[in-house]
């Protein structure tokens, strides 16, 4: 009677949330970056690779520390900024530390700097950050040097994250100048 009781209790297939899959809400679900940083944690503690999580939990710091400051939540682009700022931030310091003659150092910068870059998008070339500012040149209307302020606080927000923002000041220069 009792083997009856169990096989009744095991035959009825748990519940699932269409095509037979237990998580299919999360189908068309992408992660914010700052999600995806974290899972990276995570994968980084199981993988015990201890540069890449050191790397990783100093990012999330750094995001956790902005949204404290300003309190509010991160979106994507915010993130993407964060990154910028301490790639910038790591390339300064591999440069101080080649000169020093400190290249212990400097690898390991250098190391965060590729941790750091898996995070940012796709980056447009020279010739597409200048075809992208001659194009918001000639929608401001801006026609020399002293429209470069004017020019750049438009730029900074469209090419955000696309652009290494030395990249793209030299070709708002060129583009305002000629």
């Amino acid at each position: 009677a009792a083997q009856g009781l169990f096989s009744v209790a095991t035959s009825h297939s748990p519940p699932h949330l269409g095509d037979n899959q237990p998580f299919a809400f999360f189908k068309n679900h992408t992660m914010s970056l700052k999600d995806q940083i974290t899972e990276d944690m995570k994968t980084a503690m199981r993988a015990k690779d201890s540069e890449r999580l050191g790397t990783i939990r100093l990012l999330l710091a750094a995001c956790k520390q902005k949204e404290v400051d300003e309190r509010v939540v991160l979106d994507d682009a915010a993130v993407v900024a964060i990154v910028d700022k301490l790639i910038k931030q790591r390339k300064d310091s591999v440069e101080a530390f080649v000169k020093a003659e400190r290249m212990d150092l400097a690898d390991k910068e250098s190391a965060e700097i590729k941790v750091l870059q898996a995070y940012l998008p796709q980056r447009l070339s020279a010739d597409e950050v200048l075809v992208e500012v001659r194009a918001i040149v000639a929608e401001l209307g801006a026609t020399g040097p002293g429209d470069m302020g004017k020019v750049m606080g438009v730029v900074k927000t469209r090419l955000a994250g696309k652009a290494e923002m030395g990249t793209v000041s030299a070709a708002v220069k060129t583009a305002l100048a000629g």
